[in-house]
């Protein structure tokens, strides 16, 4: 694969570099970052198109030098993060929008998909460093009686993920975490997303607006909070540590 000389960076992670490549958005992994993983990310993107969500279709999986990279094509239009930052009287509008967006997700099916309750109980037998056993036990028990759901799900959804196209038709990115499984745990995961970006006051709108469209309780979601965190911690991510032990330790203690 090869980057145009006119590319322009996007976005810069700590494993990860996004460039608008013209007709295509290119994302290029650090030679630390398993290839398994690069791979599944892609699978799991052709995953949500064959169900029947609007993603950016795969175009290449290749190198660039010595690194694994993903090529997916471009799409026009503006994030509900940008939106959010352009028109903030709007907010509530993108937020509802945004809440449509993920149960519409939730309402699809791919049975191929990494099951929620598999992955989450790896990442938190992963990190005997951070939680003890007792905790650990603790959290995969609370896991285990959990109620399945085969519901898609996302695992990123944050507003910067989500591109409403030219035409007003949403475009859902990044897929790298997506699993079949519970779509509370998808919540959950997007509230602690919020609130680990300071946006505390769109985190509780946030939730609070899911519960409601979806029917459900802040307590049925709240469950799920403590199992997140753990989860969340197997990322080693060092400057999200505390924030995530806290969350961590409050519910383990519910």
């Amino acid at each position: 694969m090869e980057l145009k000389a006119d590319k322009k960076v996007i976005v810069e992670r700590n494993n990860k570099v996004v460039y608008d490549n013209g007709d295509t958005v290119v994302k290029v992994f650090s030679g630390s970052k398993p290839s398994a993983d690069i791979m599944n990310e892609a699978l799991n993107l052709t995953r949500a198109e064959q169900a029947g969500i609007n993603v950016p279709s795969l175009v290449e999986i290749s190198k660039v030098g010595n690194c694994w990279a993903v090529s997916t094509r471009k799409v026009e239009g503006k994030t509900i993060r940008q939106l959010i930052e352009e028109h903030p009287e709007k907010e509530d509008e993108y937020l509802n929008k945004f809440v449509d967006i993920e149960l519409a997700i939730h309402a699809h099916k791919a049975p191929l998909l990494t099951r929620q309750k598999d992955k989450f109980t790896r990442m938190i037998n992963s990190i005997p460093d951070i939680l003890d056993e007792a905790t650990r036990y603790e959290l995969l028990l609370k896991l285990d009686g959990m109620k399945p759901h085969t519901k898609v799900c996302h695992g990123d959804f944050v507003p910067s993920n989500v591109i409403l196209a030219e035409d007003g038709a949403p475009v859902i990115l990044d897929w790298a975490h997506a699993t079949q499984g519970n779509g509370a745990a998808d919540c959950a995961t997007t509230y602690l997303h919020l609130l680990l970006h300071g946006d505390e006051e769109l985190a509780e709108k946030y939730i609070n607006l899911y519960c409601t469209k979806q029917g459900c309780t802040r307590q049925y979601v709240n469950e799920w909070l403590g199992i997140i965190a753990a989860a969340e911690l197997a990322r080693g991510r060092v400057k999200e540590t505390e924030f995530l032990l806290k969350w961590v330790n409050v519910f383990d203690a519910m």
